[in-house]
């Protein structure tokens, strides 16, 4: 930026000769005039009125920018540049203050690189095609969207005229339980692809949360919009899932339509929709033209389960008003349909007393396979000694109906059960998404410290996210494998989140000993292995630290990362078990990725030279079963 009072002075005929000048050389460039800035001005807070701007990106769609060169250049009457992405795309913005006719106004150039641009991170460092940073910035590894970090900088103070959809992925819990996490990845992949045949140049789809997509369709009217969400909810349940076509995907869709109003806005009635549209599941949830819910609504599904055809006759005469029905008339039928229905099914009005598979057989098969905390179940018969009511709501019944039936008590029940579930399951969705967000700040802060340090230690910041990732694919293998270590999902994802804090205790080392390109002498390795201690401390003094498990693990990632399992590590000596496990994987992780990783001090190796050494004890000893874990999830290293 050059500041100064030495702009330039000219007429208009001056000025439109300054423009053709730009534009010979490849720039397209327009006058900002002093209302022009207040304009954007106003867009950039969100009190924007019906005129807009518009960004510098002509023809590109673009982003009210929270850096605008534009506003920067008028306000200190000086001359402001900076580099900005649309994809792998990049665009050198040229803002140029000057008085025209005697008013002042900023001339605003901006021209695309054709072609490769790079990014150099200092001697010693790699050089990094700068399309492929904005990539890893900014694109979610697994499905290929964009994700939560585009969102945050790039599109939430963005005025949109267009449609916002918060799409949901019904019951991906289950799928992740049931068929583990590589199956639940496979299910995000396939809605994702499904998602982005909707996606035009000026659309963005952003993977929001673990289950949560963004689909943001601009320039679309609300009629179009609308329609094209309800294509992609009955879409959704014909995407298959390769090796698991008994997965039927469905997914639940708020969508606003907004014109002028910022992102986050839209985001935010779009959200609450969204957990309406949950309370059916396979539901789009949309707000018309008076901002109320419209609902593409069907009806609750009520699944009745009784070997009278008579009393099926009856209950469905009661509720067919309000709900669809499906019957069955055994506990075998109704587990056919419980497998094909799953948890679109609200409720199921289940006869206790059956031959063959009776309702008790019923309640067992849903506890094994998760599906009573999923769907209520409202217990019937006709046994009045109260016995078999014990049994039932011991199993796991939420209430009870007794023949021969009253339709009101029945009607009320069963609404009063559906209704006490969804709002249930609601609050717990609150509360989960609640803690999801404030745990994504506490790891966005904790890979953002730790990216500091690499940076400071002339690592790139790629190490960091390696290793949390790296150490997330060694623990979900190590859980198939073992119980010894009594890991939960919640360990393995504090315990990759720590591990950003590794070498946090480098910043109290010298910086001409981390960055020396030489061998270190015997006096500057014993004061390198300090920093194990160092780490140790700092994350000993955050004591007012909220998540204290999380700084439980940081302290024994810090401490004991680079002891080994033969007791010949630094700087305790521990050795087998004595080492926490948290450390043990970190370890193992970050040997990994030192070795694939050029430094000051030595050049980078393969993969499977890097795995060759490991499993040889060229790094020091490890579990043996963590080098087991290490081979197996190899292919998925590759791709790190």
């Amino acid at each position: 930026m050059v500041k100064g009072s030495n702009y330039k002075k000219m007429t208009a005929k001056e000025a439109e000769k300054e423009i053709a000048f730009y534009g010979d050389h490849g720039y397209v460039s327009r006058m900002i005039t002093e209302d022009d800035i207040r304009t954007i001005r106003k867009e950039r807070t969100g009190r924007f009125g019906s005129e807009r701007l518009g960004c510098v990106f002509f023809g590109e769609g673009g982003f009210v920018c929270s850096q605008c060169v534009s506003d920067m250049a008028f306000s200190q009457k000086s001359q402001a540049a900076k580099l900005e992405f649309s994809g792998k795309s990049a665009y050198f913005v040229l803002a140029t203050y000057m008085e025209v006719e005697g008013k002042p106004c900023v001339l605003e150039s901006v021209k695309k690189f054709d072609g490769n641009l790079f990014i150099d991170f200092g001697e010693g460092n790699s050089v990094q095609d700068l399309g492929e940073y904005y990539e890893k910035t900014y694109k979610d590894v697994l499905t290929g969207a964009f994700n939560r970090r585009f969102y945050e900088e790039k599109l939430r103070l963005y005025p949109l005229d267009g449609g916002i959809a918060m799409i949901d992925v019904d019951d991906f819990k289950i799928y992740n339980d049931l068929f583990g996490h590589n199956v639940g990845d496979a299910v995000l992949c396939a809605v994702a692809e499904a998602l982005k045949e909707h996606v035009r140049n000026n659309d963005f789809l952003i993977r929001y949360g673990g289950d949560e997509f963004l689909l943001v369709l601009r320039r679309r009217e609300k009629e179009e919009f609308v329609a094209e969400m309800k294509k992609i909810v009955q879409k959704m349940r014909d995407v298959a899932v390769k090796g698991f076509e008994t997965i039927k995907i469905s997914v639940s869709v708020g969508a606003v339509w907004g014109k002028g109003e910022r992102a986050e806005e839209i985001v935010g009635r779009a959200d609450e929709f969204m957990y309406r549209a949950k309370k059916t599941k396979d539901l789009l949830v949309a707000e018309d033209d008076e901002g109320k819910l419209s609902a593409s609504a069907e009806k609750q599904l009520v699944l009745i389960v009784d070997d009278s055809e008579i009393n099926r006759v009856i209950l469905k005469e009661i509720l067919r008003g309000e709900y669809e029905i499906i019957e069955a008339a055994s506990g075998e039928e109704c587990v056919n349909a419980l497998k094909k229905y799953g948890t679109k099914v609200s409720v199921v009005l289940l006869d206790i007393i059956m031959p063959g598979m009776n309702g008790f057989d019923v309640l067992e098969y849903m506890t094994y396979n998760q599906l009573l905390s999923e769907i209520p179940v409202v217990a019937i018969s006709g046994d009045e000694t109260g016995e078999t009511v014990r049994r039932a709501y011991e199993a796991g019944v939420s209430d009870y109906i007794n023949r021969p039936f009253d339709a009101r008590v029945v009607y009320r029940r069963v609404k009063n059960t559906v209704k006490v579930y969804f709002e249930q399951k609601r609050l717990i969705s609150s509360v989960t998404r609640e803690m999801r967000e404030k745990e994504e700040a506490t790891n966005a802060l904790i890979s953002l410290f730790g990216e500091l340090v690499e940076f400071r230690n002339d690592f790139g910041g790629n190490h960091v996210k390696n290793i949390g990732k790296i150490t997330e694919l060694l623990l979900e293998r190590l859980v198939t494998k073992t119980q010894k270590y009594n890991l939960s999902e919640r360990d393995i994802f504090l315990i990759s989140t720590a591990s950003a804090l590794h070498d946090v205790g480098k910043f109290a080392v010298k910086e001409e000993i981390v960055n020396k390109p030489e061998k270190l002498t015997d006096a500057e390795f014993e004061e390198m292995k300090k920093h194990t201690i160092y780490g140790a401390q700092v994350i000993s003094g955050a004591k007012n630290f909220r998540n204290r498990r999380l700084m439980e693990y940081a302290y024994e990632i810090c401490r004991w990362h680079h002891e080994r399992y033969d007791g010949k590590g630094y700087p305790d000596g521990l050795s087998g078990e004595e080492i926490p496990i948290s450390a043990q994987v970190t370890g193992v992780g970050d040997a990994y990725d030192a070795l694939v990783s050029e430094r000051v001090y030595k050049k980078a190796v393969s993969h499977e030279q890097a795995i060759e050494k490991i499993l040889r004890g060229e790094c020091g000893a490890f579990n043996p079963v963590l080098l087991e874990c290490l081979s197996e999830i190899s292919e998925d290293l590759k791709k790190l």
